[in-house]
């Protein structure tokens, strides 16, 4: 194998790489965004039961 071909390979390992990291940062930040919005639903219902059932 040439040396051209080994750079090639390790450069392509590391972009996987970083591409796996952003991927995982975006999954997080996007679960972090989903538990908020079912938080404030969550909130929402409560209240409404609440306020329906001391009416």
């Amino acid at each position: 194998m040439s040396t051209q071909d080994q750079i090639n390979k390790e450069r392509d390992r590391k972009i996987a790489q970083n591409e796996e990291q952003r991927q995982i940062a975006g999954t997080i930040r996007v679960s972090g965004w989903t538990i908020f919005f079912a938080i404030v639903a969550g909130v929402i219902v409560f209240f409404v039961g609440w306020a329906w059932l001391h009416r």
